[in-house]
């Protein structure tokens, strides 16, 4: 006859040793780190598509950092808004030759290193380019009579935008004058979002607001981000990518004349505006800049765009940027210290 007691007490072992089996097993997966995805959002700001890329193994925690960094876009949209009545920019504009200005942080901070690059490219690159850019309509194909070039052109000059650090103001000292900081907006934006994103723990991820891009860490497969470069001359999307490279912990930005862009008869006008004259820079197709800060790539693609070929290689040189540049002809020019990353289609 069987003893109960025996097969209760073997029942209760089996249970107990299933039970820690099963809690070992539970708490393995918990311990056990989830594969590591990328996680990518697209909005609408500062007037173009904002993709935001981040590598993480939570889903949650992803997409909290992406909003954090959109965020702070959205915060700097609404402080250099060109064309909003609200913003710093406009209270600046407002207010030129009136009186200086009390500004944010970050407003200050643009416009500093905004001067610093005017400084560098001789004025190729020059914030104070409003009142001529705002004589071009680039969707309704107007361009400016000479005359009108003439008389505003006076008022473009960065020497006369008066930043003072200590009582964190700005400045314009002619009634008329302009900041338009669409030349180094948005390289200053794809910045601070990787800073918020790091902050809120992602360590691999990217930032693409137009042609600015700032890639950081490695995508889960362990290999560096892969950028495409398009070809300023592409007529559809079998030619839309002329080369392709490899970024980790840099800013891309890319200037080129086919951006807001329109043709009368032969000739070319497009918004990279050469401060000198208020007239397209001429020479160079397109100009991909490649460096660490992304607001130095955005604002200095455009410098060296309007500074040509001559000139402009030699600021690249004396910078220690490197670069990928399609002059007028269409060929394409390559810095020696990216070899070997650059693919050309």
């Amino acid at each position: 006859m069987i003893n109960k007691f025996k097969v209760k007490s073997l029942k209760l072992k089996v249970f107990l040793l299933f039970t820690f089996y099963f809690s070992l097993f539970t708490f393995l997966c918990a311990c056990t780190p989830q594969k590591e995805k990328v996680y990518r959002k697209t909005k609408i700001l500062m007037d173009t598509l904002v993709t935001i890329s981040v590598v993480s193994n939570s889903k949650g925690d992803a997409e909290k950092a992406i909003d954090a960094a959109f965020s702070e876009i959205e915060k700097l949209e609404k402080l250099l808004n060109f064309f909003s009545p609200d913003s710093e920019v406009s209270l600046i504009n407002k207010n030129a030759g009136i009186s200086e200005v009390k500004v944010s942080p970050d407003t200050l901070n643009i416009l500093d290193k905004a001067l610093s690059v005017s400084e560098k490219t001789d004025g190729a690159f020059d914030v104070t380019i409003g009142p001529v850019i705002t004589l071009y309509d680039f969707h309704k194909k107007i361009r400016p009579e000479e005359n009108a070039i003439k008389k505003n052109l006076p008022l473009v000059n960065y020497k006369e935008l008066i930043i003072t650090r200590n009582k964190s103001t700005a400045f314009l000292k002619k009634r008329g004058m302009l900041i338009d900081l669409g030349g180094i907006s948005k390289g200053y934006a794809a910045d601070r979002a990787v800073e918020i994103l790091k902050k809120r723990g992602i360590n691999s991820g990217l930032v693409s607001i137009a042609g600015d891009i700032k890639a950081f860490g490695l995508k889960p497969d362990g290999k560096s981000w892969n950028i495409g470069i398009r070809n300023p001359r592409a007529k559809g999307q079998e030619d839309d990518i002329m080369a392709t490279i490899e970024l980790k912990d840099m800013a891309i930005s890319t200037s080129g004349d086919y951006e807001r862009s329109f043709i009368i008869g032969e000739e070319r006008y497009h918004h990279l505006l050469n401060p000198k004259t208020g007239y397209p820079a001429k020479g160079f197709r397109s100009v991909s800049i490649i460096t660490k800060e992304g607001t130095f790539t955005d604002a200095f693609s455009t410098g060296i765009f309007v500074l040509g070929p001559e000139k402009g290689t030699k600021v690249l040189e004396a910078m220690g940027f490197d670069g990928i540049i399609v002059d007028s002809n269409g060929k394409i020019y390559t810095t020696p210290g990216i070899k070997g990353k650059v693919a050309l289609k």
